[in-house]
């Protein structure tokens, strides 16, 4: 199973350990969604919308 976040990089900021936890869970709960049947049919019909949106936002703001 790999790692999930390359130790690496190093970053310098404070965020409170609450909303760390906070964007964990719900980066764990979309990358589960990912795994999902249901994300695999409705992006063969084209009506899935959370990840697209994610995606298309990456895309517009990039971390260069």
């Amino acid at each position: 199973m790999s790692r999930g976040f390359d130790n690496n990089i190093e970053v310098e900021f404070e965020l409170p350990r609450s909303e760390i936890d906070k964007l964990l869970k719900k980066y764990k709960k979309i990358k589960k969604y990912m795994k999902s049947s249901l994300f695999t049919v409705k992006t063969m019909d084209g009506t899935e919308e959370v990840v697209k949106s994610l995606l298309e936002e990456a895309e517009e703001n990039p971390i260069d």
